[in-house]
Order: structure tokens, then sequence, then C-alpha cells
């Protein structure tokens, strides 16, 4: 662990960890959220971002560099399904675009608790049409995301999987997969997660699914089903409260014949991705997720 991972662990969870526990009001967990970005955040040179729509949901590309012409990436951001936006998480899939060579797409999907699941969802796969419509073939697309934005990720996949259509691939980093909270590590890993206090999960849990069950399928993927998946990247640390999320839905990915990559970090914050240009842990993980990309999209010839 390097330097920096062990102060900004310090940082997150003397600070950051006890100010999201005594927010509950949705609206200022957003602009306290947007506010840390901003302090955080470091931009990768020559980051050109655009606002563009695809399937009518408003998104963000992200991009540096030249990129492929014929393939992208359809990022979801995280933030429990309650906050975060595409502007929050430029600087994440700007990286992600040079490390891939691939234009970064994030839709601006609603958020709960004024638009519970399926509302995400329903936007996700508006934008997955979007791009279809102007041309990318699906087998020409990556899906991605992180936490909540990792478990929508999946629940299109296993949309996609469900019609036949899958994706590229998708690469999921500290997904949110299991809305009922029942995860060993959701309690087992209280001290040594760094930043996500468990009932301010639980709540966003409830704002999230609405009156939906927290093992429906349409809101928690680890229930869902993947006929035909195509590979999966899941990246998480073994110290977060998500940490049984990802290794039981790569279980579950795999009990449907899916090619599943899980990359296992010891004592990594949640979703420290977030973070390139200040940890160099960040920057090695969203190279392999780069070079997974590429991989997903240029499979070995049989």
């Amino acid at each position: 662990m390097s330097l920096q991972q062990s102060f900004l662990n310090l940082i997150l969870r003397n600070v950051t960890k006890r100010r999201m526990r005594a927010m509950t009001d949705p609206v200022r967990v957003r602009a306290e959220g947007e506010r840390a970005a901003s302090w955080v955040v470091i931009e990768p040179k020559n980051l050109c971002l655009m606002h563009v729509q695809y399937g009518a949901v408003p998104c963000l590309s992200a991009r540096v560099g030249s990129v492929a012409l014929d393939a992208v990436i359809l990022y979801f951001h995280g933030g429990g399904y309650i906050a975060g936006s595409p502007h929050m998480y430029r600087a994440l899939a700007g990286r992600l675009s040079k490390l891939s060579g691939l234009d970064v797409i994030l839709p601006d999907y609603r958020l709960a608790p004024e638009h519970p699941l399926p509302a995400a969802l329903e936007d996700a796969y508006a934008a997955w049409e979007g791009l279809i419509s102007a041309g990318y073939a699906p087998e020409r697309i990556v899906i991605a995301g992180d936490s909540a934005g990792g478990g929508l990720a999946l629940l299109l996949l296993a949309k996609l999987c469900a019609a036949g259509a899958p994706p590229a691939g998708v690469i999921a980093f500290s997904p949110w997969t299991d809305l009922n909270c029942s995860g060993e590590s959701f309690n087992a890993n209280a001290a040594t997660e760094a930043i996500l206090p468990r009932e301010r999960v639980k709540q966003s849990s409830y704002f999230a699914r609405g009156e939906r069950a927290g093992d429906d399928p349409a809101v928690s993927p680890l229930f869902a089903e993947f006929p035909a998946a195509p590979p999966v990247l899941i990246q998480h640390s073994m110290a977060e409260i998500l940490c049984d999320d990802s290794l039981r839905m790569a279980e579950r990915l795999r009990g449907f014949g899916g090619e599943v990559t899980v990359q296992s970090w010891p004592n990594a914050p949640h979703v420290w991705q977030f973070f390139d240009g200040r940890l160099p842990e960040a920057r090695e993980a969203l190279e392999d997720a780069g070079k997974a990309a590429r991989n997903m999209l240029n499979p070995p010839s049989l």
C-alpha cells in the first residue's frame, strides 16, 4: 500500500465517512459530493468534454486524444442511485478514455428518491439504444460503471443478455449488486471501510428501490440472470463493506458460463479509481481496465 493511500484512507475514515454518516438528505448528499469532488478531481491533460444526447438521455462525452470511431464505453457514475453526475466523473472517464483509446459516454440518468428504480435502468437502456441507433454495434460497446453505477451496468447487462444482444463486455468498479445489503462483508468490514457508513447505504437502498424488494432482479443484479454473458472485469477492495457484492456477483455470472476476472485489492477505499492522479493504485487499476476494454473489443481469433 502506497503512502498516498495510507494518508487518504486516514482522511476518508476520519472526515468523509463521518460527514456522510450525518447526511440524510439526498439533496445535501448531491451538493456535498459535487463540492468534495471539485477538490479531488485532477483532469487529464487534453481532456475534451462534449454534451451529447443518446436515446433522449443527456450524456457527457469524455475523450483524451484520438479515439476509435466504431467503438465506445458506456459508463454509469456511482452515488448510491441518489447522487453523482457525469461532470463529477469527468476525470476518471477521461483517464479511461486515454488508456483504452475510446470515447467514454456518461449518461445523466435519473436519480432517486424522486425517480426510484427502474428509472435509472430505463435511462441506461435508452442510452444504449441511442448508441445502437447512432451506428455502434452491440459487440463494439463496453459497459462500465462504479458502485451503484456498476450495479446499473450489470442490470443493463442482464436486460441485454435476455434480449440476445449483449455488449462486448462489462467493467465494474466496486459494484453495488445487492440492495438487500445481505453480504457478510457489509457488517464484517464496517471498521475497515474507509468511506461508506452502513446506515447511509441502507438508506440509499430504500430510496433507490422504492416499493420493490431488495432481491428483485430489476434492482439487484445479484439475483438476475445472464444467459450468454460476455467477459466481465470486476475490481474491488477486500476492505470495503461491498466486498461480497463483487465476489458473489462474480460467482453468479460464472454460474451462467460467464468469463469473469476479479481483481481484489487489499486495503483500497471504495472506488479508489476515482482518485486517479493522487493514488498510484488508482492509475494501476485504470490501466488494467483500459487494457480489458481493448481486449473485450478485440478478442483473439479462434
